[in-house]
């Protein structure tokens, strides 16, 4: 009696733990990094250029595989079932380079051995990344793009906010725009300098 028993309790543990996994919500992932073939917005004084990115770095609270959104004035919750798909310092230097390569016809160089063209090397440091579902998406960044010839850097910071609507999908859009927007001020100051032209941070 005490096997059968034993053997019971086995079989029920165990369907508590299949019926665990069996109601538990998908995993659904996400990229900062726009589709191929998205709306360009090229400027017609736009300067292209070759650029090295380096490593982007985030900030520790949100670096994390999960996505991380703001719950009132203090509180923040971890999302277990919305994902990114990659560290999202790489999410974001994907993006980034993506927007860059799309709006500026640049070119990403980085790790390839220089050729002799005029390359500029662009850091970038995100200070907050904050997402509040169904209100806004906010990006607060501090960049730097250092001339071709070396020197010293010209150190610039931008903050975005993007409202965006109820949902996950509209909160990722509203970071997409975000950084759509600081690659075109870092593109402004790139195009410059790679060119032999005066660059000055974007005012506001």
């Amino acid at each position: 009696m005490k096997r059968w028993g034993t053997l019971n309790l086995a079989v029920a543990t165990l369907a508590l733990v299949l019926g665990a996994c069996g109601s538990a919500p998908p995993l659904r992932y996400y990229t900062l990094v726009p589709p191929v073939g998205g709306d360009a917005t090229v400027s017609p004084t736009a300067q292209p250029f070759q650029f090295e990115l380096l490593p982007v770095t985030v900030p520790a609270q949100v670096d994390q595989p999960q996505m991380v959104v703001r719950e009132g004035g203090q509180g923040v919750a971890v999302l277990q079932g919305q994902r990114w798909i990659a560290p999202l310092g790489d999410e974001v230097r994907g993006a980034l380079a993506a927007d860059l390569a799309r709006d500026f016809r640049a070119q990403d160089v980085t790790g390839l051995p220089n050729q002799g063209k005029a390359t500029v090397r662009i850091k970038l440091d995100i200070r907050r990344f904050d997402s509040v579902p169904g209100s806004y998406a906010y990006i607060d960044a501090a960049w730097s793009v250092r001339p071709p010839k070396g020197g010293d850097p010209l150190a610039c910071t931008s903050r975005f906010s993007e409202t965006v609507g109820a949902g996950y999908d509209a909160l990722v859009q509203g970071h997409q725009q975000a950084i759509k927007r600081l690659a075109g001020q870092i593109g402004v100051v790139a195009g410059a300098m790679a060119s032999g032209q005066a660059a000055h941070c974007p005012e506001g």
